[in-house]
């Protein structure tokens, strides 16, 4: 027999909260069976999670994530889910990339500000002196 998860399983396991697994089986990422009322949660349910939750570390949209779990069962789907990962991640990185820059620019532009504020109070206190 194939190992299972609760909801409360992954929820500890993976530390987000339950509503956040149901959202996810909401929006189709997710798909457990049911035992009555419970949700059980395949192996396979494990790993797209752990997925889910790569892919919004990093920065990834859920949809774009939906598309790359739906890619895992299509023919070919290793191949093709990898392919369309590799390109995400390159888009991801061009704009982390351009985003640093504007960072590292706004930075030096408070450095610069912060630096002529304190030359103009020092003028100021030694006019006054």
């Amino acid at each position: 027999m194939s190992e299972t998860f609760s909801i409360s399983d992954l929820s500890r396991e993976f530390e987000v909260t339950t509503r956040t697994i149901r959202h996810y089986e909401d929006l189709g990422l997710l798909a457990p069976s049911r035992a009555g009322q419970n949700r059980v949660y395949s192996a396979r349910d494990r790993v797209h999670l752990k997925l889910i939750l790569r892919g919004r570390r990093l920065g990834f949209s859920l949809k774009e994530i939906g598309e790359l779990l739906q890619l895992y069962d299509a023919p070919n789907g290793e191949v093709s889910q990898l392919t369309l990962f590799i390109g995400k991640m390159r888009e991801r990185r061009e704009t982390l990339l351009e985003q640093r820059e504007d960072i590292d620019r706004v930075l030096e532009e408070l450095d610069d500000l912060e630096k002529r504020c304190a030359e103009m109070l020092q003028a100021r206190d030694e006019n006054a002196a």
